[in-house]
């Protein structure tokens, strides 16, 4: 059974995706923008970059797809990927969200005046 869990463990770590490769460790790293979007969260939405979270959220999308169709396909890199762009995504709502009611508030004081 030990020898069954050591081969296991040699076959991740010698694996083309494994830890002794940069196809491990930059999804692994990656996670940092993620956490970041997160934190951006607490941010006012007229703080935050259009331009910066349009980048993250195309590259995020694009990459996505590239890692599924390279050799050796990195499901991390799609996975860590996918959420770059849904992070970035939801930011550019929230961006959209706000121009929006603030322009509705800009109309409506407009009226009253």
């Amino acid at each position: 059974m030990a020898a069954a869990g050591s081969s296991a463990f040699s076959r991740f770590i010698n694996s083309p995706v494994g830890p002794k490769t940069i196809h491990f460790w930059a999804p692994a790293m990656k996670w940092g923008l993620v956490i970041a979007g997160l934190g951006d969260l607490a941010r006012p939405a007229d703080q935050i970059s259009v331009k910066q979270q349009l980048s993250l959220a195309a590259t995020g999308l694009i990459w996505t797809r590239w890692s599924t169709i390279i050799t050796p396909k990195n499901y991390s890199l799609a996975t860590v990927n996918f959420f770059v762009g849904c992070t970035a995504a939801y930011q550019l709502a929230r961006v959209a969200m706000n121009k929006e009611s603030s322009s509705e508030k800009t109309e409506e004081s407009a009226k009253t005046a």
